[in-house]
């Protein structure tokens, strides 16, 4: 009868050491521009403390308990947390390997014998053992595994960060996209009240032959025509309202009474947004760190494999105890030991060691490039939002100067119209360029929100590490 179980003795203290030394700063050196080319008009300051939180400077309260709800519920951000304890749990695995493994066994053998006067004898023999191996890291291949196992769970970590912050953007947007579909459906509605009253006039004058069928029919046309752009604009609102409570881990309709609540405007972004120097951003952004330490565990698996090419020491020792009776259990003539080293090398492996050596390499190169593309990406990101910014700002400006003209036309033809001083064409050309610009400046007021949003992402905001 025997017991055998297998111990693993704690290695926290050198798992603090490998995590240590693997932090931005070893990431691989990339060329970076002093300042952003199209940042006239932003602060170049360091970032502001609260960009992690970014969405606050709306002042939109709903969108701050939606971003809130999504965080703490979402099932991306609860797999992502999961993925980090499965590679911390993977980074303790390849740590144990730098201690000893110890077997211990216990058993116990009878037997028993009868003498010529038929009585009877038992002998029973217990045995106690202790069997320990220990590979002793010469020549770095374990602590090399380690920084890679390591680097994987800051990866992972970083990634993390990159799901929250992606998440909160996402929200952002389409919660941006809600408040600018309602706006549009409040001046589709507002401008069918005024077609209908321009129909029920043409009507009117058509019963009092006054005017023709052609004029009552047109105003029809264009009353119908509004209408009936209400139902899509509906379906936008109620898909995204689904798409935001999927979003925050909710299921469809479940967020509803919150959107109906609190200011139904276009979150308005704050003009005093500092966008700091590119190596802030590079620091700041969750996925280009995810591809540095994706680097740095290349680079230390490719020393592990090179590791492969020296020998290799296998300890090995026993503990054990031979005793005939229980009371002779404690004795110390019973008890013997022994230690067996062993160095192992490499001969002949088919180049089997040579050719993961060069797999490796191409790892770690392809890890470099990709870090490279990531920090252009990221580059290319912020200067397209700051581009984005400018741009809907001051086609924003425009489009509210020509809104206010085109305001002022309608009335004037409609005025006119009903005085019998101008024709029907005139008001139903007025109504249409209102309605057009109205709807265009409600799209580049939201435009402008999600240009600021991308902006708060590519500078690396939208997550904390509290």
């Amino acid at each position: 009868m025997k017991a055998i179980r297998r111990l693993y003795l704690p290695a926290s203290a050198l798992i603090g050491l490998s995590g240590c030394a693997l932090k931005s700063s070893s990431f691989p050196n990339q060329p970076l521009p002093a300042d952003w080319k199209h940042a006239a008009g932003f602060p170049v300051s360091a970032p502001s403390r609260d960009l992690s939180r970014w969405w606050s400077r709306f002042e939109d309260p709903v969108l701050n308990r939606l971003i809130s709800t999504a965080l703490a519920e979402s099932p991306d951000v609860a797999s992502a947390s999961a993925r980090i304890r499965e590679s911390r749990a993977r980074r303790d695995t390849t740590a144990a390997n730098l201690f000893p493994t110890i077997d211990a066994a216990a058993g116990s053998n009878s037997s028993t014998s009868r003498n010529r006067g038929f009585s009877r004898t038992e002998d029973t023999s217990y045995s106690l053992g202790l069997d320990a191996s220990w590979e002793v890291d010469l020549f770095g291949k374990i602590r090399s595994n380690i920084e890679a196992a390591s680097a994987e769970l800051g990866a992972t970590q970083e990634n993390y960060y990159s799901v929250q912050a992606s998440l909160a953007s996402e929200i952002a947007i389409a919660y941006t996209t809600l408040r600018s579909t309602e706006a549009r459906l409040q001046i589709v509605r507002d401008s069918i009240d005024s077609r209908k009253s321009t129909y029920d006039l043409a009507d009117f004058r058509r019963q009092a032959g006054l005017a023709d069928d052609i004029e009552s029919n047109q105003a029809l046309t264009s009353l119908e025509q509004a209408r009936a752009s209400i139902p899509s604009l509906e379906q936008t609102a109620s898909q995204t309202r689904n798409l935001l409570a999927v979003l925050a881990g909710r299921p469809p309709g479940a967020l509803d009474q919150m959107l109906a609540s609190g200011k139904k405007s276009i979150p308005n972004p704050s003009r005093n947004l500092a966008v700091g120097i590119p190596a802030d951003t590079l620091r700041q952004r969750p996925d280009v760190r995810v591809a540095g330490f994706q680097w740095l565990s290349a680079a230390a698996s490719l020393r592990a494999a090179d590791a492969e090419r020296y020998p290799s020491l296998q300890l090995s020792g026993s503990l054990g105890l031979n005793a005939l009776s229980s009371s002779k259990i404690f004795d110390p003539d019973t008890f013997s030991a022994g230690v067996i080293s062993g160095i192992t090398s490499p001969i002949f492996d088919a180049d089997r060691i040579r050719a993961n050596i060069e797999a490796q390499s191409a790892v770690q190169e392809q890890a470099l490039q990709t870090y490279r593309s990531v920090v252009l990406t990221a580059l290319s990101e912020v200067e397209d939002s700051l581009i984005a910014c400018r741009r809907t700002a001051e086609r924003l400006e425009k489009l509210e100067r020509a809104t206010v003209a085109a305001r002022a036309t309608d009335l004037l033809a409609r005025q006119s119209y009903e005085a019998g001083q101008s024709d029907f064409l005139t008001v139903l050309d007025s109504q249409r360029t209102l309605l057009s610009l109205e709807e265009t400046l409600v799209s580049v007021r939201a435009d402008r929100t999600i240009a600021y949003i991308q902006l708060y992402k590519a500078l690396g905001g939208g997550w904390s590490a509290q």
